[in-house]
């Protein structure tokens, strides 16, 4: 049994009010505290068990309402968040010239597929095809102050237009393949006559990549009025789209080089370990074997974050993204670790400086491992897609609230968080713990038996427990 919660966390009578107006009623702006409440302490997240231990809501029923057909708007509320956010971190932010937005997905997995928009989606760390949502995502890093910013989610491009219901309509004989190489090949042979069916065809035109998706999330976030010079993403999404994306709003990147990418061999001139230039044949070489020829003394020791790298960095052209420079970098010093090649328009940037800018885009990493491990990311139940993109909505404000009490005095020395997100929801837990003591403690004093306090204060968690 957990236990009951009668007030919304500190944190969340704070600042909540900064969202007030955004609701239609009390009832509303009650229930938008309890969620984040909910969602900040509480093990479980789902709305029934919110419910059951929020003391002041009726019924599991209008939360659901709340969250799928109340008139309030997720786009409304991230901005409020957003410009909050904003006014609130001026003293602790760094300047434009030293922030940065990262970019990157994550799977929301569940069981079953009664989710709208839920599909298999591909696992990089499996290396499987789990059922999920697949939410892509960006964030904003300014020294100490790091939080989302916004969110698409992304619909494979099977799903989206439901393929398979137009191939079997057009091509009934056919038998689909589950295996990809085998439905790629199947692609190039039915699509061509599925787009001159105007019903697909319109779904088609709905269809996004995760390029599209980042593009998107960028002017977003220059929309919200968010100051950053610098965009980091990994591998994945190096692409000629979002590279011009990044050269129209005049903002430098750094991403991960995948090793089978090509250089031009006019572009740049290596040599040997002896000082004589080393000749490729072709065009073009690709990373991999680029590497390989770089002479052991080519590697110069930087130290980043009190981290040593052994570095080599070229300008060099690469085909579609244009005059780059190149970061290879090892852990040790014997440079037989495995290895990563960044690269970034910043050509006038030193290895050092390239390392530790691309090392801002961990928050990401830490916000998706917060979000799910702390705050229900990926718990929720209800099934309509724009109820999960409410809750979402949600998860992110009660990451930026947390945030903020992470944040370190404007005149500290050390310009970082000052503790943890499970840190802080832990001491919001206790904080509700002492309000429940106070509350049990009154009601005592009012003459109520022990018997009755807690008959009181359990009841509706005993209620559900007997149904």
């Amino acid at each position: 049994m957990q236990l009951p919660i009668v007030a919304p966390a500190p944190i969340v009578s704070q600042h909540a009010e900064a969202f007030k107006d955004l609701f239609e009623n009390q009832k509303q702006y009650r229930h938008f505290q309890n969620y984040v409440t909910g969602l900040i302490v509480l093990p479980n997240k789902s709305m029934a068990n919110i419910s059951r231990c929020i003391l002041d809501s009726a019924d599991k029923t209008n939360l659901s309402r709340f969250m799928s057909e109340s008139p309030w708007f997720q786009e409304q509320v991230n901005h409020r968040r957003l410009i909050y956010l904003h006014e609130e971190t001026k003293f602790v932010r760094k300047s434009k010239s030293e922030s940065v937005l990262a970019i990157d997905d994550s799977l929301c997995e569940h069981v079953g597929s009664l989710f709208e928009y839920i599909d298999r989606h591909y696992d990089h760390a499996n290396d499987g095809y789990p059922i999920a949502h697949n939410p892509v995502t960006s964030h904003y890093v300014s020294g100490a102050v790091r939080f989302p910013v916004d969110l698409r989610l992304y619909r494979r491009y099977e799903e989206i237009t439901q393929w398979e219901k137009f191939v079997l309509k057009h091509f009934p004989d056919t038998t689909i393949p589950k295996k990809k190489k085998e439905r790629q090949k199947l692609h190039r042979q039915v699509d061509e006559t599925l787009l001159q069916d105007p019903e697909f065809l319109e779904l088609h035109r709905q269809f996004r990549t995760k390029i599209d998706l980042a593009i998107d999330l960028v002017r977003s976030a220059i929309r919200h009025r968010l100051r950053f010079d610098v965009l980091l993403f990994d591998g994945w999404y190096l692409s000629e789209a979002l590279v011009a994306e990044a050269a129209r709003r005049h903002k430098k990147w750094i991403s991960i080089l995948k090793k089978n990418r090509n250089l031009e061999t006019n572009s740049f001139q290596l040599k040997d370990a002896s000082g004589q230039p080393i000749k490729f044949e072709g065009e073009h070489v690709s990373v991999e074997e680029f590497v390989k020829q770089i002479p052991t003394n080519a590697f110069k020791m930087v130290v980043v974050n009190e981290k040593t790298y052994w570095t080599f960095s070229l300008t060099v052209r690469i085909p579609s993204l244009g005059k780059v420079r190149l970061v290879i970098s090892y852990e040790n010093g014997n440079l037989t670790d495995t290895y990563v090649v960044l690269v970034t328009n910043a050509l006038d940037w030193e290895a050092k400086r390239i390392i530790a800018t691309y090392l801002l885009r961990w928050p990401i990493e830490t916000f998706y491992q917060d979000g799910k491990e702390r705050l229900g990311l990926d718990e929720y139940l209800m099934r309509d897609a724009k109820a999960i993109g409410k809750h979402w909505c949600l998860v992110f404000v009660a990451y930026s609230l947390l945030h903020l009490d992470c944040l370190p005095s404007p005149l500290a020395k050390e310009q970082v968080p000052t503790k943890s997100i499970g840190e802080t929801c832990r001491q919001q837990a206790r904080a509700l713990i002492e309000l429940l003591v106070i509350q049990a403690h009154k009601m005592l004093q009012n003459g109520e038996s022990a018997k009755s306090v807690f008959d009181s204060l359990f009841a509706k968690q005993l209620a559900y427990a007997t149904t």
